[in-house]
């Protein structure tokens, strides 16, 4: 019998366990619809903001050895402008990724997509290259618990919280969104890094600083779901590096029920989806898996 790869995150059931990373290809229903069509199982929005943000000037995007780098500067169209662009779905399973700075930002956004069909909110409190914002959020857990608190008190779709690793232990972030109700928690985000140009000694990216994606990052992000899913029990979405099937199996058996895709889509494209859940499912009638459940966090026993 084939193995079904439904997997659920919490109360949200996914078809498949890939879904797409906030920040990539983030901001048209149209794209969205593509997605879903070529297999990812849900499809996380760009980090939208209360008012729009212009982001900051190129270059915001660069390759390096086993990566990208980037700061784009959380650059988006604002919340009630998205709200209303994503209006008419009524099928794909869309995750709202929120950005800010208080309490107060993020009930104003969620009171946008009131009446919007979204699986859930991800919290963004790890960008690692916008002031005020990400990381200076995720590294306070008494705020991180205020607006954690604030959003479950107003949202009627499951929140999950997206850490990553600032100046404070990410493990305390995570404690402080568990003790204020999180229902889930994506880890991790990006990494502070940068790029300089040897010819004219010059920092490559516009804002100097950005945030290191792809493989590189993936046997920290592999850590810290293992830490993570050792610690709480909260369901947990990896993510980081992942760019094939045994990729995403390692996040698995380190304790994700789902992962995101980010990076790998720009050498791949979106024939990545089907190509990883084809992967994992060949996998599991191999091992004798029967569903995905069945392997989160089994590293966990050796």
């Amino acid at each position: 019998m084939k193995p079904d790869i439904y997997t659920q995150v919490g109360s949200i059931r996914l078809e498949r366990p890939t879904m797409l990373a906030s920040g990539i290809l983030g901001i048209s229903l149209d794209v969205f619809a593509r997605l879903y069509q070529a297999g990812a199982g849900a499809l996380v929005t760009k980090s939208l903001s209360k008012e729009p943000w212009e982001g900051y000037v190129n270059p915001t995007v660069i390759g390096v050895e086993a990566g990208y780098l980037n700061a784009v500067g959380l650059s988006n169209p604002g919340a009630p402008y998205f709200a209303k662009m994503i209006s008419s779905n009524k099928t794909i399973p869309i995750i709202v990724s929120l950005v800010g700075s208080v309490e107060e930002d993020f009930t104003f956004m969620i009171k946008q997509f009131e009446d919007a069909k979204i699986l859930g909110y991800e919290l963004n409190l790890s960008c690692p290259h916008v002031e005020k914002v990400g990381l200076e959020v995720g590294d306070d857990p008494e705020l991180v618990k205020k607006i954690v608190k604030s959003v479950k008190s107003k949202s009627k779709v499951p929140v999950i919280a997206k850490v990553g690793l600032g100046s404070s232990d990410y493990l305390d972030t995570v404690q402080a969104a568990c003790e204020a109700g999180i229902d889930a928690i994506t880890a991790i985000n990006t990494l502070r890094a940068m790029a300089i140009d040897v010819e004219t000694a010059r920092p490559i990216l516009s804002n100097k600083i950005g945030g290191l994606s792809g493989p590189a990052i993936k046997p920290i992000a592999v850590r810290c779901v293992y830490e993570i899913s050792s610690k709480f029990n909260i369901p947990i979405i990896g993510c980081g590096g992942i760019s094939d099937w045994k990729d995403a199996i390692e996040f698995i058996f380190a304790g994700s029920s789902a992962v995101q895709i980010g990076s790998v889509i720009g050498e791949k494209w979106i024939g990545v989806f089907s190509e990883i859940n084809d992967g994992i499912s060949k996998y599991m009638e191999k091992k004798r898996f029967s569903k995905i459940s069945e392997m989160v966090g089994i590293a966990k026993r050796f």
